[in-house]
This record gives C-alpha cells, sequence and structure tokens, in this order.
C-alpha cells in the first residue's frame, strides 16, 4: 500500500489564523516566519511592560520606599512580561512544526491510506476554518478581560503596599495600565494557546474516526500513534512560561509577605499536575479507538498463538506434519518467540499513546522555574552543605 500525498497536510497551522496572526503579518513580511514571530514578540512585550515602567517611574513608584513593593521590585508581574509573556508567542513556530509534522505522519506512515485521504483532508479543511474565525478571538478577548469584575489584586500578594496603588489611596496609572492592558494581552496570549489545544483535541478526535489501519503489535506500543506523543512534549515551552509565572509570584509571597517554600510547594505540585494532565487530555479523544483494536486483537492474535503453539507441538513433540504450516510459517521455534513477543506486545498496548519521557518532559518544564526560587531563598551555607551531602 502505497502512502497517500496530502498537500492540505504539507501546508497544516494551528499557530496561524485568527485576529493575532493578521496583526503581526503587519510587523513582518509574511515569508520571513521567524522575523514576524520576534517582532510581535518584542512588541507585545513592550505594550506590556515599558508602559508600567514609564507611568510608575513618573508616579515615583518604580522604586524607593513609598511602597513596599515598587515597581522593580515586583519579581512576579516583570518575569511575567518580560520572559513568560514573549515565550507565548516565540514558542508558537516550533509548536506548529511538530503540529504539522504528526498530521503528515498519518498519510506517510500509511494509517490513512489513499482510499480515506478525501475524508482526512475534509477534517483538516474543516480544522482550518474554525481556526481562521474571527469570533473564537473575540470570545478570547471577553475572557481575558472578565476577571477584572472579579479580582482586583495579584495572586499571593494581598496585603503589601506595591506600586498598583497611588499614594491618594486610589489606583495607580501603571495600576490602570496593568488592569486594562498588560494583564488582559497575556490572559488573551495565554488563552488562545488553549483554543489551539481545543482544535488539536478536536482533529485528533475528527481523525479517529476515519478507518485508520492501526497495527496492534508496533513497538510504541499505541498500535502506530505512539508518535503522537511528542507533540504534547513540544508544548513544554508553554509549560515552562507558566511556571514562570508561577515562579515569580511564590518569589514575591515569601520576600514581601514572610511566606516559605513550603508552605507554597503544593501550589508548584499542583500546577505540575495539571499541566500534565491538560496536555495528555487531548490524547483522551482516541482511547476508545485503540481500548477496540487492542480488546480485538488481544482475541485474535491470542487465537493465531494458540493455533501456532499446537502446530509447533504436533511437529516437535509428537513428530507430525500439518499442510497449514505454509499459512502460518513453519512451527518452529524461532517463528514460536516471534509470535510470542508480537502477543506480548499486543497484551502491552497502551490505550493513551502517551509514553514516559514525554510525561517527565511536561513535569520538567513545570518545575523548572523552581530552582532559581530555591537559589534565591535557600542560605549559601545551606545550600553548600546540601550539595556536599549529595556528592557524599
Amino acid at each position: 500500500m502505497d502512502a497517500a500525498h496530502s498537500p492540505l497536510a504539507e501546508g497544516f497551522s494551528l499557530a496561524r489564523g485568527g485576529l493575532v496572526d493578521r496583526l503581526c503579518d503587519r510587523f513582518g513580511p509574511p515569508g520571513h516566519e521567524r522575523r514576524r514571530v520576534v517582532h510581535g514578540a518584542v512588541l507585545a512585550a513592550s505594550i506590556a511592560w515599558l508602559p508600567l515602567l514609564i507611568l510608575s517611574l513618573f508616579e515615583g513608584l518604580a522604586y524607593g520606599t513609598e511602597v513596599k513593593v515598587p515597581f522593580l521590585r515586583d519579581f512576579a508581574v516583570n518575569v511575567r512580561f518580560l520572559v513568560a509573556l514573549p515565550i507565548l508567542i516565540l514558542a508558537g513556530p516550533m509548536i506548529d512544526w511538530w503540529w504539522r509534522r504528526l498530521v503528515l505522519e498519518f498519510p506517510r506512515s500509511r494509517l490513512v491510506s489513499p482510499v480515506e485521504l478525501p475524508a482526512f483532508e475534509a477534517v483538516i479543511e474543516r480544522i482550518t476554518q474554525l481556526r481562521d474565525r474571527l469570533l473564537p478571538d473575540a470570545l478570547l478577548i471577553l475572557a481575558a478581560f472578565t476577571p477584572l469584575l472579579l479580582v482586583r489584586t495579584e495572586l499571593l500578594m494581598s496585603e503589601v503596599s506595591n506600586w498598583h496603588v497611588a499614594s491618594t489611596g486610589h489606583l495607580s496609572l501603571a495600576g490602570w495600565w496593568f488592569d486594562l492592558v498588560s494583564t488582559p494581552l497575556f490572559r488573551f496570549l495565554l488563552l488562545r494557546w488553549l483554543w489551539k489545544k481545543v482544535l488539536w483535541t478536536l482533529l485528533l478526535w475528527r481523525v479517529s474516526r476515519i478507518p485508520l489501519h492501526l497495527a496492534p503489535a508496533h513497538t510504541d506500543l499505541a498500535a502506530g500513534l505512539g508518535f503522537l506523543s511528542e507533540g504534547q512534549r513540544a508544548f513544554s515551552p508553554i509549560v515552562f512560561a507558566g511556571g514562570v509565572v508561577l515562579a515569580g509570584q511564590v518569589v514575591n509571597a515569601i520576600v514581601y509577605e514572610g511566606a516559605t517554600i513550603r508552605s507554597v510547594q503544593y501550589i508548584f505540585i499542583a500546577y505540575a499536575l495539571l499541566a500534565v494532565v491538560l496536555l495528555v487530555a487531548p490524547l483522551l479523544v482516541v482511547t476508545p479507538v485503540l481500548f477496540k483494536v487492542k480488546k480485538r486483537a488481544c482475541l485474535e492474535y491470542g487465537a493465531l498463538v494458540t493455533r501456532h503453539d499446537q502446530l509447533f507441538d504436533a511437529k516437535w513433540i509428537h513428530g507430525q506434519r500439518s499442510p497449514e504450516d505454509t499459512i502460518l510459517g513453519n512451527p518452529d521455534a524461532s517463528s514460536l518467540a516471534d509470535l510470542g513477543a508480537s502477543f506480548a506486545v499486543v497484551q502491552q498496548m497502551r490505550i493513551v499513546p502517551i509514553d514516559r519521557p514525554a510525561l517527565i518532559a511536561l513535569a520538567v518544564a513545570a518545575g523548572l522555574p523552581l530552582v532559581p526560587v530555591l537559589l534565591f531563598v535557600t542560605p549559601a551555607n545551606e545550600l553548600i552543605g546540601d550539595v556536599l551531602k549529595m556528592l557524599a
């Protein structure tokens, strides 16, 4: 069976499309994707952070002792807009490259045959149409502003005077910009990635409804769908960006509110678990298909192994020959071992196509921002002592 060729799959993209893509096209030639993305990241960071610096300097809230948390010493806000926000934009091309590669893998690995190719391309076309609609972006913008009606304080920073509020007791100019521009912009970019994950999940679900040529004995232990795990691992930069935001909040709480690393450690654990669950969730849509394939394959391969073992016993134990040898292969020890190994693979087959390295990569990306926090709050003598204990 020849591999199917799909021009639509070759041009597939989820990172493109929508309001953001139309705006980014204004800051770089369409053919220069990397330059366009870099310019967009610099512009977004400048819009979110630079006015906060200028306005807080103008009001005397950028540094000094007028408030306990001046702007330049607000770890959470600075890492959010100077580190996490650019990552949300710069990670786009890499993630999009992985998604395109995974989509191309379906026809390339013959999971989708030429007969099913029209149905496969119809799925791609439908997802692309959803990607290009402006309504989802409009709803995301609305969702980005909605929390302003519910929460007016930073996470873990509720009782400390800071640059958000001027000496008059009212919201400062920088505080207004933070609430009305910087924070909604960051939320929008984060929610936009969640929307892209929804589109990816929908694509996988629709593709799983196509008759795929799955191989239960595939050594990836996922009937040939193990490559989908790489798509989840590609999301590590987004997970890392979320961890950076959380780390900044934790440092603020430790420095300005007397929190300890032990009192906030469960926040990082909860975030790591939540990130892994959210990123593995899209793969659950193919679980029903894999479950049916595994259930059927266990019966079929089990019957084949039984018949082969019967022939092996008849040939080598009882000295008999069977005309079925030409159908099942020679019932010798080598074929017995090969067939037994295939049956073992079928029994070990996962109904969720995610592997341990992908889970570890996501967990590391979520927890890596905690390392600078630990270095920041741990006294040098204790840190050196801990290192020496580990080397001893």
